[in-house]
């Protein structure tokens, strides 16, 4: 697929771009790999481990549509990954996030469809469905965008879909670094948020990998989500720091107990595929697609009415074993 392609990745340096370009240098012969970011210094240590002929690297940010536009050009597949994800920081700095994850996802598809480029997974979140944060609010802003852009394309080549999916096991930011700094400095006991609190939960390599799979299946203007296990934060805690107290320090501003990735609201939207569903467009395109059948002739199913994709109503929750497994 990605074969004597040109890939651009915004956000290239953080977690997901990395693991991204690993695995497709690994598995392709791209004929460029663009990372786009806006630290210099990210960029430089990124060099040290891919520094083959293919490899580029652009400094710019999704704030500056010229830069995008240029960083795009001859590009055939675009992941846009970059956005500002902390939860509280995004609360005490609404502006700042709305420029970057809303007004950035416009600048990545005007400057795709000015480039021609073949096809756009923008990366979303659980936090985007039925969000009570400003970062959710953001992304579920860029989803819309992105799924309209199909319509924006006029007749231009340019697809675009979204992948939506929960937690990234030891990401950059997340609970999991968090926690081990604090076992390995001697804690004697943890900050949990709340006891109750649930989150789906997913390996750097399992995004990376249903990305990809979804370049081989979107149309154009789907959301895709994953089917992948659900976690308890007590239990989280267990995995990393075995017998310790849990000190309850309540929940953060904008944040959940627990995640949406399929609303019930989108339930007459929402398909079922055998391991992963399809939320399709609220809006009518001008290219007439069946979203029941994909681009490689896998087939979906209507959920039943109401249906919601929930992280504490998941049947598939992880045990404290599994969840030391996968960290």
């Amino acid at each position: 697929m990605l074969n004597n392609k040109s890939v651009l990745i915004t956000g290239g340096t953080g977690s997901f771009g990395k693991q991204y370009v690993k695995t497709i240098l690994q598995q392709f012969s791209p004929k460029k790999v663009i990372v786009y970011s806006r630290d210099e210094l990210k960029q430089f240590e990124m060099q040290q481990e891919f520094n083959g002929p293919e490899m580029r690297y652009f400094i710019g940010d999704v704030r500056d549509v010229a830069r995008l536009s240029q960083a795009m050009r001859g590009v055939d597949y675009v992941i846009h990954a970059a956005a500002l994800k902390q939860v509280p920081a995004a609360e005490y700095n609404p502006m700042e996030c709305i420029k970057t994850n809303i007004y950035g996802a416009e600048n990545v598809i005007k400057a795709a469809i000015e480039n021609e480029v073949e096809k756009v997974i923008a990366l979303s979140t659980d936090k985007a469905a039925s969000p009570i944060n400003l970062y959710g609010a953001t992304k579920l802003a860029s989803d819309k965008l992105f799924v309209a852009a199909n319509n924006m394309a006029g007749g231009h080549r340019t697809r675009f879909s979204v992948v939506r999916y929960g937690n990234v096991v030891g990401s950059r930011g997340s609970v999991v670094p968090f926690f081990r700094k604090l076992v390995a400095e001697g804690a004697k006991e943890l900050p949990i948020t709340d006891p109750r609190m649930t989150r789906f939960w997913i390996t750097l390599q399992q995004g990376v990998d249903f990305v990809l799979k979804n370049f081989t299946r979107m149309q154009g203007g789907e959301i895709f989500v994953p089917k992948i296990p659900s976690m308890k934060i007590t239990d989280l805690a267990e995995a990393i720091g075995p017998g310790l107290a849990a000190n309850i320090i309540g929940v953060r501003p904008g944040e959940k107990l627990h995640e949406l990735m399929c609303p019930a609201d989108d339930s007459h939207l929402t398909l079922e595929f055998h391991d992963h569903y399809v939320i399709r467009p609220t809006i009518t395109f001008s290219m007439p697609v069946d979203y029941t059948v994909n681009s490689i002739g896998e087939k979906g199913k209507p959920v039943v009415q109401g249906f919601e994709y929930h992280s504490g109503t998941n049947p598939n929750f992880l045990s404290v074993d599994e969840l030391r497994g996968m960290m």
